[in-house]
């Protein structure tokens, strides 16, 4: 059994800055984001998670959805599943990514973030201070029977200037894998 150090980034505490390759070419920071963005959300996803391949669309119709609020999402491949940095272009070019999709090689920010799953999102404000971190959605299998759209709902409420009312839930999907 391999245990690691995690370091868990609760609700109300600062988001851990990174610096990290994007597919495409560029270098991306996430206290740059924070200076254009009011909202920014963090989605750790991997190339072969059955459940990424179940929300991928969802993920792109809420980029495109709050994209004109001055909100983006960032897809996170932080999860050591085999896949490689040309296998995520390759991805994210079979599924139109309208997101920037960045790799975090070593798992540090991954680590940092405490995330445990693919996928698993962070909701970041323009502070740095994450507001929800949890599931897109209580239907996984199903988007057509939706119940509640946590980080829609998230999003919509920090826009509003309202309370997030569900700030954290558990998050569904497939267990990262960890480096050795």
């Amino acid at each position: 059994m391999n245990i690691l150090e995690t370091i868990d980034t609760p609700i109300g505490s600062y988001a851990p800055d990174f610096e990290l390759p994007g597919i495409d070419g560029q270098v991306h920071h996430l206290s740059r984001y924070l200076e254009k963005f009011r909202a920014v959300g963090v989605v750790f996803i991997c190339n072969d998670c059955p459940y990424v391949e179940l929300y991928v669309d969802r993920l792109k119709k809420i980029q495109a959805e709050f994209a004109l609020s001055s909100f983006t999402l960032i897809g996170m491949n932080g999860s050591d599943s085999g896949s490689t940095f040309e296998n995520m272009k390759v991805f994210a070019q079979r599924h139109e990514l309208n997101f920037p999709y960045l790799w975090d090689p070593t798992q540090d920010v991954t680590r940092s973030f405490g995330a445990t799953k693919t996928p698993m999102a962070f909701l970041i404000d323009s502070t740095g201070i994450v507001r929800y971190k949890g599931q897109i959605d209580d239907r996984p299998q199903d988007p057509l029977s939706v119940g509640q759209n946590y980080l829609k709902t998230a999003i919509g409420c920090l826009f509003a200037g309202q309370e997030i009312a569900i700030p954290q839930t558990e998050p569904i999907g497939t267990t990262l894998i960890w480096r050795n």
